[in-house]
């Protein structure tokens, strides 16, 4: 889908079309609690955090496996 453009959005304006990281809560209370920590990170715990995970950078959405 992000590949594609498909909708416009945050991935449509800035170009962006690889999954590098992402990570998998049960309940959305827990994913959005996160995703509000990790949007308060400087870039360079960011990046140091998928480089240790995904040191390729590789598409993720294409692998069909996700890091928790």
């Amino acid at each position: 889908m992000h590949q594609e453009h498909a909708l416009s959005g945050f991935s449509d304006k800035y170009n962006v079309t690889k999954l590098v990281y992402a990570e998998v809560y049960e309940t959305a209370y827990q994913a959005i609690t996160r995703e509000k920590q990790i949007k308060n990170w400087k870039r360079s715990w960011k990046k140091r955090i998928i480089e240790e995970l995904n040191p390729d950078w590789e598409d993720l959405s294409t692998k069909g496996g996700f890091f928790l």
